[in-house]
């Protein structure tokens, strides 16, 4: 027995130890670690619970198979946990830790802590920390838990790198107050004001690197010269020229610099070769009589005994016109050329100011000399005046003063009279175009010679154009005459003539002409007498004549629309008001186009003939239209729709729109109505467009709606079957619509073929076909319509029966009268006698 209760004792021993384990035991049973998942230990074989830091959906404790154990956040609000001031909670797997905040640190120098009683957190000096966070010469400035960095004085923080500090260039900031005589230097982190070259500092002026007052220095004083002894010093502000001396000019080769400027002695070239004139070889004497005495002191009283001694050359000068032309065109080039370069070197040396000098027999001389002032120069002479910019007077290596020179020699113009004249090649294009001038020309000079000059010797192509302002004698240009502004030009054989290269006329009077040109050399104002081409005879004749013939088909034809009630309708309205347009302006041009002798008379002619013939192309376009919405109606057989639409539009547009162009043409280029050859358009300034353009369009918007209308008119044919009064209505519509490119203008593109070989037989056929363009409205309007042939015959029968109804009123009246005379022999009524 004792056995047994030792072993039941046993036994439950053995079972309370194992329960025991089992609830002590850390570790799953085997079946409890089969599913329990991560972050989590077994409880029992039915049982689990999360690990400290993490927690399931049901609680510490579950037993779903289903459940995860998740991180507990214990920094997400609401804080579970205080860290303190300048700290941060940091939450990790299954845990959480504080840091203190960025800039500062614990005190004992440890990473992290778990809560607010362990924080030391305090400051941490970033300006103390290596290597440096500010760079360069920026200076640290440490904040509460940062730092910034800052710039000393002259450097200021880079906008790419706020930790560096960059140079501020005073010197085009405008922050620097150097004097105006010194210029900025920048340094790092400062500047300094230095004298600019050629200048020195003021004694007993403020000399610190920030205020320094500079005064010129004078390097004409320097010992050695510093300009070769060919030439003169002038100080100027700053700096210092090397001029050539009176009456001297830069030696070839030699640049017109400060350093290695030389020159050498100039005057008149000697006259030229195997001319016999006393006059000219005294005056040559005289020249040479003033280089050899000439003194710097007596510049002016030189240039004015110059002046006088060409004065005496050219005030009688019989000798040198007894002279071939050519000769005497080399002694006038000769005389200009030589006059313009002593003038132009003697000046250089005269001071600041204008001279005016006017000689016995005509010659005016004005010189300006300055070394800066107005941008713009004005010279007046009596019978002159000159504009020009200061900017075309030196020259690109030329330091020296100012130069402006403008002199007048009427007398050349005894020897420049007969010199021919070239025109620019563009000039005599438009001449040629304009049909005025062709041929040689023979000029007569209108005004005196001037030639102008200035310090600068290239003056052929100036940025600025320069102003001449002419008085001469009055003169009013025949219908052949046209003035010039032109200009002599030298030639390779010593000679020249005149030329309009490079100048044009801005406005001319009777007595006056402005001129502008793009160059400098001698200049004046000549008329020159053209011949105006010649036109085409046979072209003249067949002009008259199928015009003469128009005009009479026209006439006919307006006459035909006006008085035949039968066919009177939106058509013969167009075909009308056509018909007397072109006949005005036919007429017009016959009798008027050449009355050109009264100007306004012949403004007011090329006006209405403008009109009248925009008026006609305009009605012929509408002519083209009523034919295209004629035609598109024939398929679906409604007339009435078109000739409402056109009863509104036909007459503003036919006679307004004419009128309106017409009216901004004369309002923008009134002067441009009518030409010295004919009373038409002038053909300046592309004036002849204000024509061309509207024909052009009209011509082809009609060119467009005749194929359209061809093309709706192919469709309806080939459609019809047995409509025979629709199909002989259609065929006829095709026939005058081919008609039609006579009559809609669309001939007159002939004449934009006339170029090229073709030209002259293109001339002809446009002439030949537009002179007849009457005839043809005539023809296919009125003879080729059946009901205006009958009227036609009503009328031709009505007036036969006209003049046979008096003779058949004469016979009738004879028969009666005989009928009724009483018959006295053999009567058997006669009274008898009474016995």
């Amino acid at each position: 027995f004792f056995g047994r209760v030792s072993f039941y004792v046993f036994c439950l021993f053995l079972h309370w130890l194992l329960t025991v384990v089992s609830v002590l035991s850390p570790f799953a049973p085997t079946d409890c670690a089969r599913w329990c998942p991560l972050n989590s230990r077994c409880v029992n074989a039915t049982a689990c619970r999360c690990s400290p830091g993490f927690t399931s959906s049901s609680g510490d404790i579950f037993t779903n198979r289903l459940e995860n154990c998740d991180d507990i956040d214990e920094c997400r609000p609401p804080l579970a946990v205080s860290c303190g001031k300048f700290a941060d909670c940091q939450n990790t797997e299954g845990s959480y830790h504080c840091e203190c905040s960025p800039g500062y640190q614990l005190a004992s120098g440890a990473k992290t802590f778990r809560n607010e009683s362990e924080n030391t957190c305090q400051g941490v000096d970033k300006c103390q920390l290596k290597p440096r966070l500010c760079k360069g010469r920026s200076i640290c400035i440490n904040t509460q838990g940062n730092y910034t960095c800052r710039c000393p004085p002259g450097l200021e923080l880079n906008l790419s790198d706020p930790n560096v500090c960059s140079d501020v260039n005073e010197c085009t900031s405008g922050q620097n107050p150097c004097h105006t005589t010194t210029h900025c230097l920048n340094n790092i982190g400062s500047y300094e004001c230095r004298c600019r070259p050629g200048w020195k500092p003021i004694p007993g002026s403020p000399d610190g690197p920030n205020n320094t007052v500079c005064e010129d220095v004078d390097e004409c004083s320097f010992r050695p010269p510093v300009c070769h002894n060919s030439t003169v010093c002038i100080n100027t502000v700053g700096s210092y020229r090397c001029r050539c001396r009176r009456g001297w000019e830069l030696k070839p080769g030699f640049q017109n610099k400060q350093t290695d400027t030389t020159c050498q002695g100039t005057w008149l070239s000697d006259p030229p070769l195997l001319l016999s004139s006393q006059g000219l070889s005294h005056f040559f004497e005289t020249v040479q009589v003033l280089r050899r005495d000439f003194k710097l002191a007596l510049a002016q009283d030189t240039i004015k005994e110059l002046i006088r001694g060409v004065d005496e050359l050219l005030q009688t000068p019989q000798d040198l016109e007894a002279l071939p032309r050519s000769e005497q065109h080399r002694v006038a080039t000769n005389l200009l050329a030589g006059l313009e370069d002593v003038l132009r070197n003697i000046s250089q040396s005269l001071p600041s100011g204008t001279l005016t000098f006017s000689a016995f027999a005509g010659i005016d001389l004005s010189l300006k000399v300055q070394e800066q002032g107005d941008r713009n120069v004005t010279l007046s002479l009596n019978q002159a005046k000159m504009l020009l910019s200061l900017d075309e007077v030196h020259g690109s290596s030329d330091s020296g003063p100012s130069v402006v020179g403008l002199v007048s020699t009427p007398g050349l113009g005894k020897l420049l009279a007969k010199a021919p004249l070239v025109l620019d090649p563009k000039q005599q294009a438009l001449l040629r175009e304009r049909k005025e001038w062709l041929g040689e020309v023979s000029p007569v000079l209108l005004s005196d010679v001037v030639s102008a000059f200035v310090s600068n010797k290239d003056t052929q192509n100036l940025s600025f154009p320069v102003t001449f302002i002419f008085s001469h004698r009055s003169v009013t240009p025949g219908p052949t005459q046209k003035a010039f502004c032109v200009f002599w030009e030298h030639s390779q054989d010593g000679g020249g003539h005149w030329s309009t290269t490079g100048c044009e006329m801005v406005v001319t009077g009777d007595a006056s002409t402005t001129c502008q040109c793009s160059h400098l050399s001698s200049f004046a104002v000549l008329m020159a007498h053209g011949h105006v081409q010649k036109e085409d005879p046979v072209l003249v004749v067949i002009t008259y004549v199928g015009l003469g013939l128009s005009l009479l088909c026209l006439l006919l034809a307006a006459l035909t629309f006006l008085l035949c009630k039968a066919i009177q309708n939106t058509s013969t309205s167009l075909h009308l008001q056509l018909s007397i347009c072109l006949f005005l302006a036919h007429l017009l041009f016959l009798t008027a186009i050449d009355q050109t002798k009264i100007k306004l008379l012949c403004a007011i002619i090329a006006g209405a003939l403008h009109y009248l013939y925009l008026a006609s192309f305009t009605w012929m376009l509408l002519e083209g239209l009523h034919l295209f919405l004629t035609a598109r109606n024939l398929m679906v057989v409604n007339y009435s729709s078109v000739s409402r639409f056109m009863k509104r539009l036909m007459l503003p547009v036919g006679y307004g729109v004419p009128a309106l162009i017409v009216a901004i043409s004369a309002a923008s280029r009134p002067s441009l109505y009518g030409s010295p050859t004919s009373c038409w358009l002038h053909p300046a300034k592309m004036f002849i467009w204000s024509f061309l353009g509207p024909v052009c369009v009209i011509i082809s918007v009609n060119l467009v709606l005749f194929f359209m209308t061809l093309w709706i008119l192919q469709s309806k044919l080939s459609s019809l079957n047995s409509d025979v009064s629709t199909l002989q209505n259609t065929r006829m519509l095709t026939f005058k619509a081919t008609a039609q490119l006579l009559i809609l203008g669309c001939t007159w593109c002939l004449g934009v073929l006339q170029v090229g070989p073709a030209a002259r037989v293109m001339a002809y056929l446009f002439t030949v076909i537009n002179s007849l363009q009457g005839a043809f409205i005539f023809l296919v309007y009125c003879l080729l319509s059946r009901q205006v042939r009958e009227q036609y015959g009503k009328w031709f029968r009505g007036v036969r029966k006209a003049k046979a109804e008096p003779e058949n009123y004469t016979l009738s009246s004879r028969a009666v009268s005989d009928a009724s005379t009483p018959n006295t022999v053999g009567s058997p009524s006669a009274p008898t006698a009474l016995p």
